[in-house]
């Protein structure tokens, strides 16, 4: 099955959709580490750092961000497993900027995550340490893709090989992440949740952050199977948290694989109705995971088809409206930085 188109509409449709609704920021003094975004730059479309600036002058207290492999700016040529590295140095340029302090005291692209072929087996150590040097303190693991699911197919423009986590060569390059100190972002759909835990149970020293909470699909298929959707997710999350190398980023509901329809409202939706939707599956995670392994993500610009970049974070504050402090301050800010080990 072909994968989809990342964003359905042109970044200049959404923005001019998204403005039909501007919020009172809830909370505007409540620090935020972003833990998961893109950047790139496809002509016609860019999503680079003025773009990433104005979200994150929209309102609310954003003090970081993590960048998540998304593969942007690779290399044009040599060796096919070192053109990855071209997006370390793009986001690492990026970061560079950012930390000049010119442009404000935010930190972005405070923590990298880039891509090697881990089905290298032994010798992807060699692309992960190159990362690390061009990385600039800040790289800090990979991403290598995994979504596959035969009644869906894959989200993404470059289909993730099938059966990636149990693949044998894919193993032994998993195992060179842990000694050279880095982590793995697990992007997987729920039917591929117990994969992930015997990953996680075959790598104990390896810190595996699954994405977007796992995925619990709402289309084609699974789109009338909405109840037995959750049940499946649910049981498999419960089990992941038991694994205590194991965390969570909360976010990733804008995606339409998900099933709310939010992006093919005529008006954006608020950020009530953003939390009702999303509500139950993101407190499932916290009280599995607990908040110290909890970490919401605003997944732009892919989730930017269903919200704007303030009323995203209005709507995860209105789910963690009754958290404590110190609750709070893991899940928006405290948890993405020790996991991703930012200053």
């Amino acid at each position: 099955m072909a994968s989809r188109p990342i964003l359905q509409r042109s970044m200049a449709e959404l923005d001019a959709w998204l403005a039909s609704r501007v919020e009172e920021v809830i909370e505007p003094d409540l620090p935020i580490i972003d833990a998961h975004h893109h950047m790139w730059w496809r002509p016609p479309e860019a999503y680079q750092f003025p773009e990433l600036m104005e979200e994150l002058r929209s309102g609310h207290d954003v003090r970081a961000t993590v960048f998540m492999q998304c593969t942007a700016m690779y290399r044009a040529d040599g060796p096919e497993e070192l053109r990855p590295l071209g997006e370390t140095e793009y986001v690492n340029g990026i970061a560079a900027i950012s930390a000049s302090g010119m442009f404000g005291p935010q930190r972005l692209c405070a923590g990298i995550v880039g891509y090697a072929d881990l089905r290298l087996g032994a010798r992807a150590a060699e692309v992960l340490e190159a990362h690390i040097r061009l990385g600039g303190g800040r790289f800090r693991g990979i991403r290598q893709q995994a979504q596959q699911d035969p009644h869906v197919g894959p989200l993404a423009n470059a289909p993730p090989p099938p059966d990636l986590l149990t693949d044998s060569d894919f193993l032994r390059g998993f195992a060179t992440l842990a000694p050279l100190g880095l982590s793995f972002d697990a992007w997987v759909y729920f039917t591929q949740l117990g994969e992930v835990a015997a990953l996680a149970d075959a790598f104990p020293d390896t810190s595996i952050i699954l994405n977007h909470i796992g995925a619990p699909l709402g289309i084609g298929y699974y789109a009338t199977r909405r109840a037995k959707v959750f049940e499946a997710w649910s049981r498999g999350i419960s089990a992941l948290a038991e694994r205590p190398n194991m965390s969570v980023k909360l976010g990733g509901l804008g995606m339409a694989a998900y099933g709310f329809g939010f992006a093919d409202r005529a008006e954006p939706a608020s950020s009530q109705e953003l939390a009702e939707a999303w509500r139950p599956s993101i407190l499932h995670c916290i009280e599995a995971f607990g908040p110290d392994r909890c970490m919401f993500e605003s997944n732009f610009p892919v989730d930017k088809q269903a919200c704007s970049y303030r009323t995203l974070w209005n709507a995860f504050k209105r789910i963690a409206a009754g958290a404590s402090a110190d609750e709070k301050r893991a899940l928006f800010s405290e948890s993405a930085r020790r996991l991703y080990r930012l200053d």
